[in-house]
């Protein structure tokens, strides 16, 4: 699937698709292509309607803009959070130095849009040179102020409701899948039958990994799933994931037979049968799980879930960035904030005379 923007006059835009299509020959996953389509169609649209020619948009009127992302609801009526709207400048400054860098419009007009930032405070393991050198970095000069919440997580009792309204093995699996190995939907949706290493010793298929392993792989798949990781890296799996498996196939098995797909995940309650099961399916799944639960369950809060429980089950932090495949240790340390409940905890416990655990 190709993604354009459209003008007023439904028209394609060339520079904006041009960028798009730059984007999806990057191998960037279907939903980060579409989200920046998204932010571009934004953009464009209110300089359109602003009568700003976003070829040579200045600061001032940049920053115009994200006032009136402030302001200006979504189509829902929802107000935009800083997190929204930090993400729409991103997509914005991307746009315009894609178009600077190809010669679209002048390049003076992407320098402007970042300032020389000294950083005093440097994430855990960024590397600052020897003399410090690499502190002096450029940094957007538009920002929303923004809160970066805790991730969104399931507790043990909502996890037993979501496992309770699973109603066939293939659902089972997907859920416990993502709930023990932390894997990405779009990671999980792309498995291979190859990439189930599943024996306790694997060398036998050319694999020195010991234990029962998946091997998540980036590559192009024909239901459009993609790793975001361009790195290769192997999850260990649980027992319950083995257990999953066996029952899934079974499943399979039965519904669709030798059905020619090397897919794991594949359609087995409606047509086509056997076809690599799609991002829309697995969305439809979970908004019914949601549904029937009573409480928001998405495929990411399982992998949240999952690196939630590492790090409170004292798994060293570097582990946990690997089990997930950050590229940056700071991405990771976000499992590391206190949750509401446990300062509560934290202070009952003290106020009570009790030692702290």
């Amino acid at each position: 699937m190709w993604w354009v923007v459209l003008d007023a006059e439904l028209a394609v835009h060339r520079e904006a698709s041009a960028f798009l299509a730059c984007l999806q020959g990057g191998d960037r996953s279907p939903h980060t292509v579409r989200a920046y389509a998204g932010r571009a169609a934004l953009f464009l649209g209110w300089c359109a309607g602003q009568g700003v020619d976003w070829r040579g948009i200045e600061l001032a009127e940049l920053a115009r803009f994200k006032h009136w992302l402030e302001v200006t609801p979504t189509r829902i009526g929802r107000p935009r959070s800083g997190t929204t709207i930090n993400a729409i400048l991103t997509g914005v400054c991307e746009l315009l130095r894609f178009c600077a860098r190809t010669g679209l419009i002048e390049a003076a007009v992407a320098e402007r849009l970042s300032e020389p930032r000294w950083l005093r405070f440097t994430p855990p393991g960024f590397d600052t040179g020897e003399s410090g050198q690499f502190r002096a970095v450029r940094s957007r000069a538009l920002k929303a102020r923004a809160q970066t919440p805790f991730p969104e997580a399931l507790t043990g009792e909502q996890l037993a409701t979501v496992l309770g309204c699973c109603r066939r093995p293939r659902e089972l699996f997907l859920v416990i899948l993502l709930r023990d190995t932390g894997l990405r939907i779009g990671e999980a949706l792309g498995l291979r039958r190859c990439d189930m290493h599943l024996l306790p010793d694997s060398r036998t298929l050319g694999c020195a990994v010991v234990g029962a392993h998946v091997h998540v792989r980036h590559r192009a798949n024909p239901n459009g799933a993609l790793a975001k990781s361009r790195f290769p890296r192997t999850v260990p799996v649980s027992d319950a994931v083995l257990a999953g498996y066996a029952d899934y196939q079974h499943e399979r098995a039965g519904l669709v037979g030798a059905d020619g797909t090397e897919m794991v995940l594949v359609n087995l309650y409606h047509q086509p049968l056997g076809a690599p099961m799609t991002y829309r399916a697995a969305k439809g799944f979970f908004d019914r799980l949601a549904s029937e639960c009573g409480f928001p369950v998405r495929p990411h809060m399982l992998r949240h879930t999952a690196a939630t429980n590492w790090v409170r089950a004292g798994v060293d932090l570097d582990v946990v960035r690997a089990l997930l495949g950050h590229a940056s240790l700071a991405s990771t340390t976000v499992y590391l904030h206190a949750r509401d409940e446990d300062k509560r905890r934290a202070v009952e416990t003290v106020a009570a005379g009790r030692r702290y655990q």
